[in-house]
């Protein structure tokens, strides 16, 4: 694991990268499966828009690529406000890019009749509805980023490429997890209303601003990692955890925004479906409960149908 020995500036931010074979490797199957399954789904038409194509490729894997092999990438062991952003990046922003950009109609369109079977077959599978249950996605996405903080698992990331990569794998799963089931543009186990999503985003709003806190004045987390850097350079441990701390509350607010523009577009779509649906009953409703309208129409005459002026020849006969 390399460690970045030059202080970091605006030049070096700019300049430095790094080969990251990993990450490669995972951007690439992904891209190459997901614009695969897209032309195939083209040519039935049903294929997702540029816009989507452009959310995955570009927010979604091209931010995978910036937060490993970008400065945040080279300078993630080296300073922790750094991983604390390579943090936000993965766990909130790469996967919201995943979601937008709908794999799981381009997986189940762009393949054979076989595999949307199987498709749906697991999304209606009673592990798929556990899993994107909104207590379930929410509970991971706020407890994730605490136990990685507060447990030995950020000290163990630090000092064991493998952990590290297995980390980034797990951020990125559970926020696509999270995205996924809350933005609802693909077909899921189960739909929920978008109000559920607005209420479980301002608690999570509480949490991260709790967590960034927690860290703040708290004491120094994975100190002895740190002290043996050796760096002479930069702001102090203390303030670099400060910093860090403010971009996990702040920064993930502010990244959070478009997600909850999102939301509250989704949630006026459904509060018009709902109301149109609700609309559509009361007429039928008002259809059925009126008996006028429920007779036949007749060519007779309308004294003849009138009750009281039958009555009065009725009387006259």
């Amino acid at each position: 694991m390399a460690l970045a020995q030059t202080p970091l500036t605006l030049f070096t931010a700019l300049d430095s990268w790094q080969w990251d074979w990993s990450t490669t490797l995972v951007v690439a199957v992904l891209g190459g499966v997901y614009l695969r399954g897209n032309a195939a789904a083209a040519r039935s038409g049903t294929a997702v828009g540029s816009a989507r194509v452009c959310c995955f490729l570009g927010v979604g894997l091209g931010m995978w690529v910036l937060a490993t092999m970008s400065f945040v990438g080279v300078y993630a062991d080296t300073l922790f406000w750094v991983r604390a952003m390579q943090v936000v990046l993965l766990l909130m922003v790469v996967p919201f890019g995943l979601a937008l950009g709908k794999p799981v109609t381009v997986l189940r369109e762009g393949g054979s009749a076989a595999r949307r079977q199987r498709v749906d077959a697991i999304l209606a599978s009673k592990a798929a509805r556990i899993a994107t249950y909104p207590a379930t996605t929410s509970i991971a996405m706020l407890a994730t980023p605490w136990l990685l903080y507060l447990t030995p698992w950020y000290r163990h990331a630090l000092e064991n490429e493998s952990v590290d990569l297995l980390t980034r794998l797990v951020l990125v799963a559970v926020g696509f997890g999270y995205f996924y089931s809350r933005v609802q543009v693909d077909p899921v186990p189960r739909r929920y209303s978008q109000g559920i999503s607005l209420l479980i985003t301002v608690a999570e709003t509480l949490g991260d601003g709790v967590l960034g806190v927690v860290v703040w004045l708290g004491p120094t987390i994975a100190a002895g990692y740190y002290s043996g850097l050796g760096r002479t350079w930069g702001p102090s441990q203390a303030t670099d955890q400060t910093i860090g701390a403010g971009l996990l509350w702040i920064l993930a607010d502010v990244l959070g925004l478009p997600f909850l523009f999102v939301l509250m577009r989704a949630f006026r779509v459904d509060e018009r479906r709902s109301a149109a649906h609700v609309d559509a009953e009361l007429d039928s409703g008002q259809t059925k409960a009126n008996p006028v309208d429920a007779q036949p129409v007749t060519s007779a005459p309308w004294w003849e149908n009138d009750p009281q002026l039958q009555e009065r020849f009725r009387r006259n006969r």
